[in-house]
């Protein structure tokens, strides 16, 4: 830790210098194209825009399941491009795609494909004719094919490089994955055909003739000798893309302008600095030296955000920024826990050095059990969640990690420059007062009571709104579909001028916030999303302020219902997703704890904090869309957070009596949330600060994301001091007695 007052001022100038020019990369780039420029960052349909393009289904006959089938196989396809791409039925016979951050509709279409049009076959001989199995297709240059397979009897495919088993060399290849009644067919086909090629036919033509070597009667089978794992990889997402249960014929294209406009990025970008530096500057005021460390640790960790959503070419949509969100609480909780552990050290009478050490020390275990259980819930979520759960789960993952270094890393070294700087006297990173424990668990009957109340309440919300045929939840466009307008006016109108003018006249005629309008760039076209207008009256009045007060033309309406865009498979996904996460989560704090009821007390107050929330989407009327999702993660993550910390010091003080003939449970819990509470308060400000500057300032879309993150946020802090230590010692007590 000794090092040269003078070599420790040009390694602190020199970290300095660093810091400012990966911030410059990140801020304006370099050379023509401003490599690394957090312009070039893409942003989703929400933000920024995209392409949109219609297909249309081919097939004469056709079932709903099917339908829903491919919209969800659909889905999974385009992730290729981004996974905040969007994918809904709209109209009796139409599939819509949205991909954000795309803006050659033309290469987009060449690279996705024709959906749906992929075969298994071989030349079929001049007598025959086909069967309901293997049916005769017939190509439109007069090509005659025996069909094994559809693409519906493929269930994956992906390019990979493996080691060849005879020559011990790399290889190429693309692994294919049968459905069950794809499997019965492949074996068919490869013990009539040993020895022969079977051609895979897409789009009529033929993109690849393996050999058949062996019978293949497991459902699972490679297709080898591939010259490059980019042709591998082209070649697999082929038929992805031709194994839809449907097939799909592109009738239009189009790229549309962001559904919340150019300035909910400016509003977004600007109450993130302010909110950013208003922690900085609480930090600097509460921590003195080490919150300046802290200060140029979050600048650091927020520069290195920006450089990885760049740098690995992510989309950025609402859900995503929630990630940020809660990874920089949880940089600034990290800071907080370290902080406030050298103050009490200080305050124990150890030197600056020995505090600083002990410090960081102590504070490890908190840090680490938090950041890893978020971690791994992150994981999960990117494993098995698909859209917005996926776009959240990927920006959390890298903020944790990036969040962790700045916190354990960068913040470690400064705080050792500066010592060595000459600011060794304990003035300079504050003392610690001595704190009276307050008696927390004496009064957890109120503690519950209010808790449970808080949760009827919300119950009797969901009761009243279905009872009174509201649904339940107001739910957006997302997920229960809507109408889909199509019009055109005769000037200009920009999407931030139908956002500040146009928008809140149309929604005061429908009573609902939830309207997204998209503009066709090149033309005065617009598309209006709206719930579905059932009253005539309604529906008149809405068109009639078009046109009277905006000048829409009245011959260029047209309407088609949209189903919604988070099918009930993604819904599934996500349900299971977070199911898995929380499981996991539980698991892992069981073994970091060695005590069940660590974990089970954890769970409970994560269950509390999310009802809570819940229950204000029910009695506030907060329309429920994609961005719910993201909220729903943001206090999952959140609240199993903040109650490790307060589990970490019980932990902590259990050890420290383990000798002790009789344990006072009580006290050891109360001293435990009283020793924590400063950080329990100062990290639930830090975060609400963040979100609230971006509740003030934000649009209408970006203040129905932020309003329900706040009440998380205190759900969060309240369960954290006042249900999880309480929660605990209940399950807990017999065995100290």
């Amino acid at each position: 830790m000794k090092l040269k007052k003078s070599n420790s001022i040009v390694l602190f100038i020199l970290a300095l210098l660093c810091i400012v020019f990966v911030g410059y990369v990140a801020g304006f780039g370099i050379g023509s194209k401003k490599t690394g420029s957090a312009e070039n960052i893409i942003l989703g349909l929400d933000l920024k825009g995209g392409v949109s393009i219609t297909y249309e289904i081919q097939d004469e006959n056709f079932t709903k399941e099917q339908v829903n089938d491919t919209v969800y196989k659909l889905q999974l396809r385009v992730a290729n491009f981004s996974t905040e791409s969007e994918v809904y039925k709209e109209g009796d016979n139409r599939i819509t795609v949205d991909i954000p951050g795309q803006y050659d509709s033309e290469s987009v279409i060449s690279e996705l494909g024709k959906p749906g049009s992929l075969m298994f076959v071989t030349e079929a001989d001049e007598d025959f004719t086909g069967d309901d199995t293997y049916p005769l297709y017939v190509t439109e240059s007069g090509s005659r094919y025996k069909v094994w397979l559809t693409g519906s009897d493929v269930a994956d495919a992906q390019g990979r490089a493996q080691t060849s088993n005879s020559t011990g060399a790399s290889e190429y290849v693309v692994a294919l994955e049968m459905t069950e009644a794809g499997t019965k067919k492949f074996a068919d086909a490869t013990t009539t055909n040993l020895g022969k090629s079977i051609s895979i036919l897409y789009d009529d033509k033929i993109i690849s003739s393996p050999t058949v070597e062996s019978a293949i009667t497991t459902g699972e089978a490679v297709i080898n000798k591939i010259g490059s794992l980019e042709e591998a990889n082209s070649l697999a997402s082929t038929i992805r893309i031709g194994s839809l249960s449907l097939e799909l014929e592109e009738i239009s294209s189009k790229v549309v302008s962001a559904k919340l406009g150019n300035d909910a990025i400016e509003t977004s970008l600007l109450a993130g600095l302010i909110g950013l530096a208003v922690v900085i500057l609480f930090m600097m005021i509460v921590y003195r030296i080490p919150g300046i460390v802290s200060g140029i640790a979050l600048a650091l960790y927020t520069i290195l955000e920006l450089l990885v959503l760049n740098g690995f070419d992510l989309t950025l949509t609402l859900p995503g920024i929630a990630g940020i969100i809660l990874s920089i609480g949880m940089a600034v909780d990290a800071n907080v826990i370290i902080y406030a552990r050298i103050k009490e050290e200080l305050a124990l009478g150890k030197t600056t050095e020995s505090a600083i050490k002990v410090g960081f020390k102590k504070a490890t275990s908190a840090i680490v059990d938090g950041n890893i259980t978020t971690f791994i819930a992150a994981l999960v979520l990117m494993w098995k969640g698909t859209g917005p759960v996926q776009g959240f789960a990927t920006t959390l993952a890298i903020g944790i990690v990036l969040s962790m270094i700045t916190a354990m890393v960068v913040s470690r070294v400064l705080v050792i420059l500066f010592y060595n700087m000459g600011f060794k006297d304990k003035k300079f990173y504050g003392i610690q007062k001595e704190r009276k424990t307050v008696d927390f668990l004496s009064k957890k009957a109120i503690w519950f009571s209010i808790s449970v109340i808080c949760i009827l309440a919300g119950v009797a919300g969901v009761v009243y709104n279905a009872a009174n045929e509201n649904g339940a939840f107001n739910y957006s466009i997302e997920f229960k579909g809507g109408t889909a307008t199509t019009l055109e006016f005769p000037e200009d109108i920009s999407i931030d001028e139908f956002n500040d003018k146009i928008k809140p006249e149309l929604a005061e005629i429908i009573g609902s916030n939830d309207i997204q309008g998209q503009k066709e760039t090149g033309s005065n076209k617009y598309t209006i999303k709206t719930p579905v207008i059932k009253e005539t009256e309604t529906r008149e009045a809405f068109k009639k302020k078009l046109i009277d007060d905006f000048g829409a033309m009245e011959d260029s309406f047209e309407e088609t219902n949209i189903s919604s865009s988070v099918s009930k498979e993604m819904q599934s996904d996500a349900i299971i997703a977070v199911t898995l996460a929380t499981l996991c989560m539980l698991v892992y704090i069981w073994f970091r704890f060695k005590n069940l009821k660590f974990a089970g007390s954890a769970v409970i107050a994560l269950i509390h904090d999310v009802l809570i929330v819940l229950g204000f989407y029910a009695l506030s009327r907060t329309t429920v869309g994609t961005t719910f999702i993201a909220c729903m993660l943001t206090i999952v993550g959140y609240s199993i957070n903040a109650t490790i910390v307060i589990f970490d010091r019980i932990r902590e003080n259990l050890a420290e009596k383990v000798n002790s003939k009789k344990i006072d449970l009580k006290e050891i819990v109360n001293a435990s949330i009283t020793q924590t509470l400063t950080r329990s308060i100062y990290t639930s400000f830090t975060t609400f600060v963040m979100v609230f500057v971006l509740f003030i300032l934000g649009v209408s879309s970006i203040r129905e994301f932020a309003l329900p993150i706040m009440v998380g946020i205190l759900a969060g802090g309240y369960s954290s001091v006042f249900i999880t230590g309480s929660l605990w010692y209940v399950m807990s007590k017999k065995k100290y007695q």
